[in-house]
């Protein structure tokens, strides 16, 4: 039997038109069998699917967004599929299933019981999906099988039925913004965490503001240094003392002043409230903020990992999450990392790891990408090079990681 222990769990984000998170595909194998086969075979697909939601649990895994999951012919028309929960999870047809009259008859079973329907890698219009389309939800359009006047025309033909549409595989903002054009309504693909660099871009001033106070804090700074640079930011100001006086703070006393709040905050959780919020701060603090998402999870992910590689060294766990914290900066900033760097006083093994990917942390930030991507084999690969950790540490150090990104939104609320 597939425990929950033996499963590669990736999360891709859906994003809106927004580019807020709406839903996450979920992508998995087993561990203990062949990459290729495991789709094909029904029994280990159930396994890992129910294994997925009773051990790790829905809301772990999704929080409050939908879920997209993959399935089979076989898998579709078994009983099992009626596990999952209807609210939260978007059963996604491959582009493999012939759609028979069984398999039709199925999906409006299933539309019945309460699922909602996806049609998978949509490329090109076929006899077979004549009376698919007009049920299902949402149709995914695979950008990478279709020409620019391809994707034009079909597009404009499938704007006739009643699905939304999502564009995958975008990895580029060209590609997004032509999408939009086109009237797709969900993106799925990276492209929002590719650094676009423009020479000369200046940064927003609260951008700046931030980013010189997170110097300072690195830099170990004087807390009347920090006082007066947070002063200097009215918006700053507000969110600190909101922070600082939520119910989630620890403490029962109303902070009113900066001198008061740098205290009860500490300079640890400063600075990371400061690097979490250099991806919010033109969004509101939302955390549907991809970027947010992302960095956020990547920081909890690399610090939890390098514990569990029995590395004692508190320093380096902080260097772990700072590394995860800062690794979408060329994105943020629209600039080189290696210029980003120069800009801060970091720790060498920090530097190597985001401009090089080197490093034993560079390593970890690796795993952690190739993991986001789906690319399953890279992570094991990336495994067996890292002593101390297996493919439960790797589970567990991310569902710990979704968590506490879910509670950041606690006190932005």
């Amino acid at each position: 039997m597939t425990t929950a222990g033996d499963i590669f769990l990736a999360r891709q984000p859906i994003l809106d038109r927004n580019q807020s998170i709406v839903a996450y595909e979920l992508l998995f194998r087993s561990g203990q069998q062949n990459f290729a086969q495991i789709e094909n075979e029904l029994n280990a697909t159930a396994s890992v699917i129910i294994s997925l939601f009773n051990e790790m649990g829905v809301q772990s895994v999704l929080g409050n967004e939908r879920g997209f999951i993959n399935v089979s012919a076989e898998f579709l028309m078994s009983d099992m599929i009626k596990l999952l929960p209807t609210g939260q999870i978007v059963i996604e047809l491959l582009e493999t299933i012939e759609i028979t009259p069984m398999i039709l008859d199925q999906c409006h079973k299933l539309k019945q019981h309460g699922f909602s329907l996806a049609l998978d890698d949509f490329a090109i219009m076929q006899a077979q999906y004549e009376h698919l389309l007009p049920i299902v939800d949402v149709i995914k359009v695979d950008l990478m099988q279709l020409s620019s006047d391809e994707l034009t025309k079909t597009s404009r033909k499938l704007r006739e039925y009643p699905a939304k549409l999502l564009a995958e595989k975008v990895e580029t903002r060209e590609q997004f913004e032509h999408c939009k054009q086109l009237g797709f309504h969900f993106f799925q693909g990276y492209y929002f965490a590719k650094p676009v660099i423009l020479t000369g871009k200046r940064a927003e001033p609260s951008t700046i503001a931030l980013f010189k106070l997170l110097s300072l804090v690195l830099d170990d700074a004087s807390s009347e240094d920090l006082e007066g640079a947070i002063k200097g930011d009215s918006n700053l100001t507000y969110n600190l003392l909101k922070m600082v006086n939520s119910v989630g703070s620890g403490t029962n006393h109303k902070v009113d002043s900066l001198a008061k709040a740098i205290i009860v905050i500490g300079r640890r959780q400063l600075q990371r409230w400061l690097q979490l919020l250099l991806y919010t701060i033109n969004d509101k603090g939302q955390t549907s903020n991809p970027l947010m998402q992302l960095a956020a999870t990547r920081a909890k992910m690399l610090e939890i990992l390098c514990r569990c590689m029995n590395n004692p060294d508190t320093a380096m766990q902080e260097r772990a999450f700072i590394t995860g914290s800062f690794s979408l900066l060329d994105t943020l900033l629209s600039m080189p990392m290696v210029d980003v760097m120069a800009k801060l006083s970091l720790h060498e093994d920090v530097k190597l790891a985001l401009i090089e990917r080197t490093g034993p942390l560079g390593q970890l930030l690796k795993l952690i990408e190739s993991l986001e991507k789906g690319d399953f084999e890279a992570v094991s690969e990336k495994l067996n090079t890292l002593p101390g950790l297996d493919v439960a540490m790797l589970n567990e150090a991310q569902m710990a990681a979704i968590r506490w990104v879910s509670s950041l939104s606690e006190t932005k609320e």
